[in-house]
């Protein structure tokens, strides 16, 4: 009886700090929350010593996007989130329009932390300081699509103003030649009607047009004579017309979609790039040297704007990013967009840590990201995310 009273008190011990830690954790997070929403409402900007300033990369989709005030998601969001509850660090968020003014806003102290899928090119690595890398990511390219592609290309060489030059003066010439043919051949026979003149006439440019049947439409040595200079007229007309369509051929490759296989056939294109982004750096390194128009991508969600309306060849961004950005697109105008380059220039990427971040503070972070990737807790990189 002694020995069961004995575990009955341990089980109720048990029981008893299984509630007072579930408490502690209520308490933390009410705290946090209490502390956000005062920050976030315009409350005192003091905050209470060892509450981090969090900032949030605004809309970057699936990484972090702003779903209203004072609310972002996403998987850096996400992931951040659940570093703050394994370490217990309070914190408050705000937001930063682009990568480099949330990687600035962390250099200067401004934020303890950066929140996003911020890539570690060589160049910020010497500059910024950053987390355990959490995933690895590569950038792609987004593109109308080419379906039609032939068509147009066909529609375009047979519209081309040069060649219908050829073709109407190859008429021209037939048709005069044809009506000489007629009078020296026919004007001494007698037709019955207009529609059966005009029935003959038509026989004779079908003959010299095309060449077979020439041998009984004249009997005149001056018939003979016009139908040799036909054939002249024929074989030159045959000549520049196909010089015209191998010429303009050649050239709608370069007037139209253009086929990527390396990051160097962007070269001469519109590319459009969030600024101080690692796409925005790529278009100034070699093999392109800047040799690209690039163009100001406000948003990712500006980008089918973008390429629909003609604005720009090809815009440049994370994988990640634009295919969560054709998932989010209505099925008739995902059609009309493909991606290209995919996972060109795989590089590491991780969180933002300010220079004066209590080095304690920070291998707490990198310490529960270890943990969140051992126990498989992070979104895969380059999937689809989706909002819990």
């Amino acid at each position: 009886m002694q020995i069961k009273a004995q575990r009955q008190g341990h089980h109720r011990g048990h029981q008893q700090r299984k509630q007072n830690r579930q408490r502690h954790v209520v308490v933390h997070r009410t705290i946090i929350g209490l502390i956000s929403g005062l920050v976030l409402s315009g409350g005192s900007p003091a905050l209470a010593a060892g509450v981090l300033r969090v900032g949030v990369l605004d809309q970057s989709p699936p990484c972090a996007e702003r779903m209203g005030p004072g609310r972002w998601d996403g998987k850096a969001v996400e992931l951040w989130r659940q570093i703050a509850e394994r370490q217990r660090l309070p914190y408050v968020l705000q937001g930063y329009p682009t990568p480099q003014t949330l990687l600035e806003a962390s250099q200067s102290g401004a934020v303890d932390v950066g929140v996003g899928c911020l890539t570690i090119s060589p160049e910020r690595l010497g500059r910024y300081r950053f987390s355990l890398p959490f995933q690895e990511e590569g950038l792609a390219v987004l593109m109308a699509s080419e379906r039609f592609g032939a068509g147009r290309t066909l529609l375009k060489v047979v519209l081309n103003p040069q060649l219908l030059q050829v073709l109407a003066g190859y008429l021209v010439a037939i048709s005069l030649l044809s009506l000489a043919v007629w009078r020296d051949e026919h004007r001494n026979h007698p037709h019955g009607t207009g529609r059966e003149r005009l029935r003959s006439y038509a026989l004779i440019f079908q003959v010299l047009a095309t060449g077979p049947g020439t041998n009984v439409i004249v009997s005149r040595t001056r018939g003979h004579l016009l139908v040799i200079v036909s054939w002249v007229v024929r074989i030159v007309g045959a000549s520049l017309i196909l010089s015209t369509i191998t010429v303009d051929a050649l050239k709608q490759p370069l007037l139209g979609r253009h086929r990527l296989d390396t990051i160097a056939d962007l070269e001469g294109l519109r590319v459009a790039v969030r600024p101080g982004s690692v796409s925005a750096k790529l278009l100034q390194q070699p093999p392109l040297g800047g040799r690209v128009q690039a163009v100001e991508l406000g948003s990712l969600q500006q980008a089918p704007a973008l390429l629909l309306q003609d604005r720009a060849d090809v815009v440049l961004a994370d994988e990640a990013q634009l295919r969560h950005l054709l998932s989010q697109l209505p099925a008739s105008e995902r059609r009309r967009l493909q991606l290209d380059l995919q996972g060109t220039s795989r590089q590491s990427q991780a969180l933002a840590l300010s220079p004066g971040l209590d080095a304690a503070v920070a291998a707490r972070i990198d310490r529960a990201i270890s943990e969140a990737k051992r126990d498989g807790q992070l979104p895969q990189g380059g999937e689809p995310y989706r909002s819990r």
